[in-house]
C-alpha cells in the first residue's frame, strides 16, 4: 500500500523481492558490515545470558539488513538450502557441508546468470534448491 501511489512502485517492490545483488556497492556496505560485526560480538559474548530470545532479536535485525541488500529470495534461500542439504550431517562436517552447498550454489547461480542472462538473485536460488535437493540424496561420509 505504501508504494500504490509511487510511480516507481513496481521496481521497488521487485528490488525488495529479487534484490540487486549485482548493483550492491561498497558504500552499502558499510552500515550493515558494522552492524553484522556487533551482532557477532553481541551473540558470542553474551547469548548465555539472551538465551532463544536474544537469538531471535538478533536474526531479525541480521535478516532485516540482508534483505535490505539482496532480497528475500536470496535471504531466505541462502538459509534454508544449506540447511536442508545438510541435515543428515552433525557437526563439523555438516556446518562445511552446508557452507559449500552456499558457496557452489552462489558461484553456479551467478554463472548461470551470466551465461543465459537470468535475473541473477533468481537464478541462485534456484540453484540454492536443486543443491539442497541433491544434497539430500547423498550419503554422508562414515
Amino acid at each position: 500500500m505504501l508504494l500504490a501511489h509511487n510511480p516507481h512502485g513496481g521496481e521497488h517492490l521487485k528490488d525488495m523481492l529479487a534484490g540487486q545483488i549485482l548493483w550492491v556497492n561498497w558504500s552499502q556496505l558499510a552500515l550493515p558490515a558494522v552492524i553484522y560485526a556487533a551482532i557477532l560480538v553481541f551473540w558470542f559474548a553474551l547469548r548465555q545470558r539472551f538465551g532463544d530470545g536474544g537469538f531471535y532479536l538478533l536474526f531479525a535485525l541480521t535478516v532485516t539488513f540482508s534483505v535490505q541488500l539482496v532480497g528475500v529470495f536470496l535471504v531466505f534461500t541462502s538459509l534454508i538450502a544449506p540447511a536442508i542439504a545438510s541435515r543428515s550431517r552433525a557437526g563439523w562436517r555438516g556446518l562445511l557441508f552446508a557452507y559449500g552447498i552456499g558457496a557452489l550454489g552462489y558461484a553456479l547461480g551467478l554463472a548461470a546468470s551470466a551465461w543465459w542472462d537470468l535475473p541473477s538473485g533468481a537464478a541462485i536460488a534456484c540453484v540454492l534448491c536443486v543443491l539442497a535437493g541433491v544434497g539430500l540424496r547423498l550419503r554422508p561420509f562414515r
